[in-house]
């Protein structure tokens, strides 16, 4: 059951997907439709799930379930990993491989493979003060203190 993603409990269990690219807002106002349909028609043994989304800077995905009324399965997160592979494959994007770094340059939000983020604090590219996206938060309230913040308050400091 589609629930607006403000008024999901701060408990709620988030998954957090980031885009290789920017999506263009023709892909979005699409992506948009099918994440409501997914959302509205996502279950747990025939039981409705109380989830939400949001989408942020054009490139995550942040799905938000409340486990109160009814927990995720293993069938339900089956049925959520097949559909962000099947946005892969419709978008020709990379959303599920989580060796990936984002962090802001500025404005801009960049998307590096964790090994070139390494090498980037190595030559101080990067610094405690940059800001990442810490895609490893597993709660809603997690998610709107903990997910963009400076690199020495998340588990990207071990590499500066």
């Amino acid at each position: 059951m589609l629930t607006d993603f403000k008024n999901l409990p701060d408990t709620s269990r988030v998954w957090i997907y980031q885009s290789n690219r920017t999506f263009t807002e023709d892909e979005l106002n699409e992506i948009t439709r099918e994440l409501d349909d997914f959302m509205d028609n996502w279950t747990a043994h025939g039981n409705d799930l109380k989830a939400g989304y949001e989408i942020k800077y054009k490139r995550f995905f942040i799905i938000a379930l409340d486990q109160g009324p009814q927990s995720a399965t293993g069938c339900s997160i089956d049925a959520s990993v097949h559909f962000i592979q099947y946005l892969e494959k419709k978008y020709n994007v990379v959303l599920l491989d989580k060796m990936n770094v984002s962090f802001k340059q500025g404005e801009y939000v960049a998307y590096k493979p964790l090994i070139d983020f390494k090498k980037m604090a190595k030559q101080k590219s990067v610094s405690k003060n940059t800001v990442v996206f810490n895609n490893l938060v597993a709660t809603k309230g997690e998610y709107q203190e903990h997910w963009e913040v400076p690199a020495s308050e998340s588990w990207h400091a071990r590499f500066l």
